[in-house]
């Protein structure tokens, strides 16, 4: 069943010229890249302004790469710090080693200033940007492919993962192992999809969406953490990130249950991004004119139907009047003629005296008609 076998990567570096091109920063940039997009898709879906996740990302992710190297570098000193290693290489990210704790931890300082500057409430951000950053840890794992790091145990699992590599130290590691990069790739997409559909589910607000990432990724990363055969510290049996993901999951889990208590449901949407109301106003000439061009068809629209609706109460109220004048005629009399002059035409009506006399005569047979017709009755 070798066949099956997940093979590992030729190499990790690609050169252009003399610049290295790794494979590892081009997962975290891809990373980073996903987690902006998307939680700039869920901000403005929250009644933010469009480049807000942008802007304040500017700060949160130089100072979640910094923590993450914090963390791991000071969590794994051994290999930085003693008799025959080099310090510098502490420095060397490119290599790997970035602890997502630390990464968090630092990555909210950054946005906590991003957001003070902002203007926008810090747990309102978190929950937009909760399932991105969980797609960025599932892109950046594949980073830990290409360096051929962090494998769990032997395994002949058909999905196992081939090893074939030298150690700085010279020991050469070759074997078919676990895909713990694989695993904590998929878990961190399923986290995502969970936070989205509870997020739309229940309305989660003030922070409680990106309590619900931590506490489902703490999950996750306790049993692949638990498969890993990487140098680490333990204490009572358990890796040091074992006991980190049992204490960031039972302090996301009552963060969850007191905020939900105190604070259901979501922020005002109006409330969360002062600067959304500038970003909509701040339109082209052309949006411009095509608003005034629609405004002025309606305009026409409804000038136009209160016409037709004047000239068809116009025509009523003279066939209104045409009907007693008929009555007044009586039966086989013609009425008085009229003549009834059009809007925009002109006409000059002269009557000599014989037919002013005839029109007078009209009259008054219209006046002896109507008093018959009431003695009648």
């Amino acid at each position: 069943m070798d066949i099956a076998y997940i093979p590992s990567p030729s190499r990790g570096v690609l050169y252009l010229g003399p610049v290295p091109l790794r494979a590892y920063a081009f997962c975290i940039i891809l990373g980073v890249v996903v987690a902006v997009w998307l939680g700039s898709k869920r901000w403005v879906a929250r009644g933010g302004a469009k480049h807000t996740v942008g802007d304040i990302a500017v700060w949160a992710v130089p100072f979640g790469l910094v923590g993450g190297r914090l963390y791991h570098v000071i969590t794994d000193h051994q290999l930085y710090f003693g008799d025959g290693k080099n310090p510098w290489n502490a420095f060397k990210i490119w290599e790997g080693g970035l602890g997502i704790w630390g990464a968090v931890a630092l990555g909210a300082v950054g946005a906590w200033i991003g957001c003070r500057r902002r203007g926008v409430p810090l747990p309102a951000y978190a929950d937009a940007i909760a399932p991105g950053i969980a797609l960025a840890q599932a892109m950046g794992r594949w980073g830990n492919y290409f360096n051929q790091e962090l494998y769990g145990r032997p395994t002949t699992l058909p999905w196992g993962l081939e090893i074939d590599k030298t150690l700085p130290s010279g020991e050469v590691v070759k074997g078919v192992y676990h895909p713990t990069f694989l695993y904590e790739s998929i878990w961190c997409v399923g986290v995502a999809l969970l936070v989205i559909w509870a997020d739309r589910r229940f309305k989660l607000g003030h922070g409680r969406a990106f309590a619900l990432y931590v506490a489902a990724y703490t999950v996750g990363r306790f049993w692949t953490e638990w498969l890993r055969i990487d140098e680490a510290h333990v204490y009572f049996g358990l890796r040091l990130n074992d006991w980190t993901s049992i204490v960031v999951f039972i302090g996301a889990v009552v963060y969850l249950v007191v905020v939900g208590k105190k604070r259901p449901g979501r922020e005002d949407p109006a409330s969360i991004d002062p600067l959304a109301n500038e970003e909509d106003a701040a339109q082209g000439p052309s949006d411009q004119a095509a608003a005034s061009g629609k405004s002025g068809k309606a305009a026409a629209s409804e000038k136009s139907e209160k016409s037709d609706k004047a000239d068809k109460a116009d025509k009523l109220g003279k066939a209104d009047k045409a009907v007693p004048a008929e009555k007044a005629a009586g039966a086989g009399k013609p009425a008085p003629s009229e003549k009834v002059v059009g809007a925009g035409e002109t006409a000059e009506l002269s009557q000599t005296a014989d037919e002013k006399a005839d029109a007078e005569e009209a009259s008054e047979a219209a006046e002896s008609a109507d008093k018959n017709a009431k003695n009648l009755t």
